[in-house]
C-alpha cells in the first residue's frame, strides 16, 4: 500500500473540499479513476509513462480549481520530469516522408512540353469566336435592310390616329384632375384632424406613464476568487447557467438553502427563480465554458475564466417595488 504524498494530500484535500468524489473526477477530467488514485497516492508507475504524470496532475488541479502552474513549481522535486526520448526517431520518420513525397512530385519538364499545344488551342478559339461574331453582324445588317418602308397615306393616318387618341385623353385627364383635387384637399383636412388627436393622445400617456428602467447589476465586492453583485431595477429575479463542459455547480441561499449541488453536465441547462430571495450564491467548480444568464440577459463571469477556475459568486437582489 502507498501512503499520500504532500502533493496527494494537497489534492485529495482540494477534491473533497468541492464534495467531489472520484467517480465525479473521473467524468470532468476524463481520467480513469485507478490514475487518479496513483496521483493521490504517489504511486506513479501506475500511469503509461512519466509525460502523463504532468498531463494528468495538471488537469487535476484544474478540474479542482488549483493553480497547475504553481503546484509544479511547489512540488517539482515530488512529480517526476518527462523525457523527450521518442523525439530523433520521430523527426527522421517525418524526413523521409518528405523525401518520399518530393520525390513523387512531377517534374515542371511536363508543363513545359505541353505549353506549344496550349498556345495552338488558345488561338483556334480566338479564330472562331471572331468568324462568329462576324457571321452575327452580317445578319443583323440584312435583316434592317429588308424592312419594308410605309407609304404617305400610312404615315398620315397614323398622325391623325395619334391627334385623336391625345384630343381625348387631355379631356378625359382634365375631368379627373378636377376630382383628384377635391379628394386631395379632403383627405388633408382629415390628416390634419387625425395628427392634432395624436398629439394629444401622446401628451395624456406621457402625463400617465413614466419610462420603464432597465436592471442593471453592479460589482459590490471582488477578491481572490470570490465576488459580489448587486441586481437592481428588476421585477424578477431568475437564473439560467448552461455549461459547454462538465462542472460541479452548487447554489443556495443566505440561510444555507440548497437549491443544487451536483455535476452539471455537458451541454445541460439548470433554470431558477429566485424572485423571493434576497441573496444567492453560486459555487462553480469549472468555470469556462459556463454561461449565466439573469432574466434572460447574459452576464459575464466576474473573472476570467482561463485565470479563475473555480469562481464563487453572490448576487444581491432588491426588488423594484422595494427600491
Amino acid at each position: 500500500m502507498f501512503s499520500l504524498t504532500e502533493l496527494g494530500k494537497r489534492l485529495k484535500e482540494a477534491r473533497e473540499q468541492q464534495n467531489i468524489s472520484l467517480e465525479d473526477l473521473q467524468k470532468l477530467t476524463k481520467i480513469q479513476k485507478r490514475y487518479l488514485t496513483g496521483i493521490e497516492e504517489g504511486n506513479y508507475d501506475l500511469m503509461p509513462g512519466k509525460f502523463y504524470v504532468r498531463a494528468f496532475i495538471k488537469q487535476y488541479c484544474e478540474a479542482v480549481g488549483l493553480n497547475a502552474d504553481e503546484i509544479f513549481e511547489e512540488y517539482k522535486a515530488d512529480i517526476p520530469r518527462s523525457q523527450n526520448e521518442d523525439i530523433p526517431e520521430q523527426l527522421s520518420r517525418v524526413k523521409t516522408r518528405k523525401q518520399e513525397v518530393t520525390a513523387k512530385q512531377p517534374s515542371s519538364s511536363k508543363l513545359l512540353d505541353l505549353l506549344p499545344t496550349i498556345i495552338v488551342v488558345v488561338v483556334i478559339i480566338g479564330i472562331a469566336m471572331l468568324v462568329w461574331f462576324f457571321l452575327q453582324n452580317h445578319d443583323t445588317d440584312k435583316q434592317s435592310g429588308s424592312a419594308t418602308p410605309k407609304t404617305g397615306a400610312e404615315i398620315e393616318q397614323s398622325d391623325n390616329a395619334s391627334k385623336d387618341a391625345s384630343t381625348k385623353s387631355s379631356a378625359t385627364n382634365t375631368g379627373t384632375d378636377d376630382k383628384k383635387e377635391k379628394a386631395d384637399k379632403s383627405d388633408d383636412k382629415k390628416k390634419t384632424d387625425k395628427k392634432d388627436d395624436k398629439k394629444d393622445e401622446q401628451k395624456d400617456d406621457a402625463k400617465k406613464e413614466e419610462p420603464a428602467k432597465d436592471q442593471t447589476i453592479t460589482e459590490v465586492q471582488k477578491s481572490g476568487k470570490t465576488a459580489t453583485l448587486q441586481l437592481q431595477n428588476a421585477d424578477a429575479f431568475k437564473v439560467e447557467i448552461t455549461s459547454s463542459n462538465d462542472t460541479w455547480l452548487g447554489v443556495q441561499n443566505a440561510t444555507g438553502k440548497s437549491y443544487f449541488n451536483a455535476l452539471l453536465a455537458k451541454g445541460t441547462t439548470q433554470s431558477f427563480d429566485f424572485s423571493q430571495e434576497k441573496e444567492v450564491r453560486f459555487n462553480i467548480g469549472f468555470s469556462p465554458g459556463v454561461q449565466l444568464k439573469v432574466n434572460g440577459k447574459p452576464l459575464a463571469l466576474p473573472f476570467d475564466p482561463s485565470q479563475k477556475v473555480q469562481q464563487k459568486i453572490t448576487i444581491q437582489y432588491q426588488p423594484t417595488a422595494a427600491q
